[in-house]
């Protein structure tokens, strides 16, 4: 949460907003494996983090992408919105917004943020245990979309 001090002296409590990406090639989605020293560090997830300043979220999903594995992307569309103030493992009621990606060519390394990029087999994911926040959660919707599309962005 941010705390927020307006023009009439006011405070507030106001909520980040994050960007995920959901990246498939063939039969597998691309991971990461957290830092050891980050909130859920090692476990896994999908490659996401915050909006900054003065970006647009298809800016910021392809910076984190970039900086988290190291591959260039193209956005194809919005998947999933979730501005549900209750979401797993959140400290900070992240709003996210959950981006299907085209991944393009290796550019770079991944950042401290990270431990491992891991390209998972759909059909041999780890158990919902083992990943971050609600990403888990996240696939598993995705699998459903893949078996029949529904329309999007989903709306949570």
């Amino acid at each position: 949460m941010l705390t927020c001090f307006f023009e009439d002296k006011g405070k507030a409590l106001l909520r980040h907003v994050t960007m995920t990406g959901i990246a498939v090639s063939g039969n597998k989605i691309l991971g990461i494996k957290r830092a050891k020293h980050l909130l859920e560090g090692d476990k896994y997830a999908l490659p996401g983090g915050y909006l900054g300043r003065d970006e647009n979220t298809k800016e910021a999903i392809k910076r984190e992408i970039k900086e988290e594995t190291g591959y260039d992307c193209e956005v194809k569309e919005l998947f999933r919105f979730n501005d549900d103030p209750n979401r797993p493992h959140e400290d900070r009621q992240n709003v996210d917004c959950a981006f299907l990606i085209n991944i393009k060519d290796k550019i770079g390394d991944f950042d401290d943020e990270v431990q491992e990029v891991i390209w998972f087999d759909l059909d041999n994911l780890p158990p919902e245990e083992q990943w971050a926040f609600d990403h888990y959660e996240l696939v598993m919707l995705f699998l459903k979309y893949q078996k029949q599309k529904f329309p999007l962005p989903v709306i949570i």
